[in-house]
This record gives structure tokens, sequence and C-alpha cells, in this order.
């Protein structure tokens, strides 16, 4: 074991991975020399060489599009796409392409290709760099969605990605980037996509969450179990495409109160789709109605005022206590 940073991690599974298979290759701005923006390819390029980890023009589209004619003929690229804010460029090469050309073909052709994406308020970035957009793809059969939230679950869940044969969109949170060591294997592991982690058993109330908003639920949450006397529940989903229901039902059958957090916009989120299934599944298990603490459906604010934008221990916490009084 060794202690790693969820950097370090995602380096790691890389290298570990690459070592593994030589059809692993590695695309992107700076990503090469650099060792990318946030330095998550670190040491690849000297490791592997410039024709297994290289630099690509600032082409999102040009970006994806090649991964996933690559992806198609048989390699594994890992296509880095250096902020969420900027998969506007290549939401055709995504959602036409590489979430569809399976099911197009009939599958005679497979996509195994890995979107590396950074993420998330709190880092003072400039616009269109720290948007929340999972929703666009969450609505987009084909590929699958993942958020890690430590750095044992990003070296696992990024192995996993590698090594699945369908597109995976794998989304990093960049305060969490380096605020978090936690030990991590230092060999191949596998967390599974598509299996949520129940981070604390509670026995009231059940708060769903992922990526940064696990972390800042675990404060709201410690801080409501002392006021009222409560336990609560807490889930990481981990992978918000494919939804693990199973964890959450048994869940909501035990708490019968539920509050889904996440920094995305509101009206048509993560939040809204796991509500609705609940409601459809388990109505009847409910002593409150379900409430979500979200972004505000605007653009992303400037970085003065993010802080107020995004979701608080404060607001979790309003949220935990609304459906207990009800």
């Amino acid at each position: 074991m060794a202690m790693m940073t969820m950097i370090q991690a995602i380096n790691d599974a890389m290298r570990v991975e690459m070592e593994r298979d030589e059809n692993i290759i590695v695309l992107g701005e700076d990503v090469g020399v650099n060792g990318g923006v946030f330095r998550a390819t670190d040491g690849l390029q000297k490791q592997f060489g410039k024709d297994r980890v290289f630099d690509t023009p600032l082409a999102e589209s040009g970006i994806v599009g090649t991964a996933v004619a690559m992806a198609a003929l048989g390699m594994r690229p890992i296509a880095e796409v250096q902020f969420g804010g900027f998969v506007y460029e290549c939401m055709d090469q995504i959602c036409t392409q590489a979430a569809r050309l399976r099911f197009r073909t009939g599958g005679r052709f497979q996509v195994p290709m890995v979107i590396r994406t950074p993420y998330g308020g709190g880092a003072k970035t400039p616009e269109m760099h720290a948007d929340s957009f999972e929703a666009y793809f969450m609505h987009t059969p084909g590929i699958k969605v993942v958020f890690p939230s430590t750095p044992y679950d990003a070296k696992g869940l990024l192995i996993a990605a590698i090594r699945d044969n369908d597109p995976v969109l794998f989304y990093e949170n960049m305060p969490l980037y380096r605020s978090v060591r936690q030990e991590v294997p230092e060999e191949a592991y596998v967390v599974p996509i598509g299996k949520a982690n129940v981070v604390k058993e509670g026995a009231d109330v059940t708060v769903i969450a992922y990526g940064n908003m696990v972390r800042l639920s675990e404060q709201a949450i410690a801080q409501v179990e002392k006021e009222r006397g409560v336990t609560v529940e807490l889930i990481d989903l981990r992978t918000i495409s494919p939804l693990d229901m199973d964890t959450i039902f048994d869940s909501v059958d035990k708490t019968g109160r539920v509050v889904v957090v996440h920094e995305a916009i509101r009206t048509g989120g993560v939040g809204a789709e796991i509500i609705a299934r609940i409601n459809e599944e388990r109505i009847l298990k409910l002593e409150a109605p379900c409430v979500r603490v979200t972004a505000p459906d605007t653009p992303y604010p400037p970085a003065l005022v993010e802080d107020k934008w995004l979701p608080s221990k404060g607001r979790i916490v309003a949220g935990i206590k609304k459906v207990l009084d009800f």
C-alpha cells in the first residue's frame, strides 16, 4: 500500500494498465511532455514513449474522434478533455459516434475507450472549465459515466473503465485531486462500474451523492446526527450510468427518507432521475417527499460568487432536516 492523492492514483492506474497492455495509448492536449494541466499523465510519455503518449492539437472533437477510430480498430485509447466544460466541442463524437457504434453495427465494432475530464466548483477556474454536464451523458445510451470520490476508488474505477469494452466518461473532481490522501494498492485492482458504495450506514435518512459532494455530505451528516440524535446513511453513487438502484432501494426500504445531492444544476439532473425511479418503485416506503440539494438553474457563475452558487454544508443540513421534520 502507498499513500496517494487522487491525481497520483489516476496516474498510477494508467501506468499499471499501460504496462499490462500495449494497446493502451494516451492522447490529449499537453498530456505528453507537460504531463497534463494537472499532471495526471506526468511521466507516462517518458516511460512509454511518444507513440503511446502524445499531444494533440487544441481540438476536442479531433481528440475524441481519433480515439473512437482507434478503439473501433482494436486500440484502447484514453483521451483527455482538458476541462469538463469543453465537452460541448466533442458532443457529436461522444454521443453520436462512441456511444452508438456497437449498436449501429450490431456488435461488429466495439469502442473500448475512456474520456477523462476534470470538473467541479471550488477551484476558481475561468468560465467553461468547472461545469458539471453529466446529465447530457446520463441521457445517452451506450456510454458509461463514472465519478470517483476517493483515491482508492479513482484507481480501481479507472482500471475498470480502461478494461471495459464500452466507452466510459470518467469525471475527475478538481478540488479532490490533491486535498485527500488514502492508502491505495500499488498493484492493479478493479472497483466495479455500476456498483454504489455505502460509505456510512444509518437508519433515519438516506443521503445520495457523488464526487466532491460525498465529502461535503459527510460533514453535513455529522452535524445533523450530533444535533438530532439520528443516524444517516450515505451512498456514494460512484457511477451515474448505470445507476445502482438496488443499493438505493435497499436503503430507501430501511430509512424511508431521501436527500440527493449534486453540484450540477437542478432541472433534468441526476437527482431528478433517481427520485423518479424511487417514486416508481418505492413510493409506499417513503415517509417524506424526496429532497434535492443542487446548484440553481443558471449558467456557472464567475469564480467570485461560485461558493454561494454551489451546494454547501448548510444547504445539505437543511435538506436532511426537511425530510426529518416532514
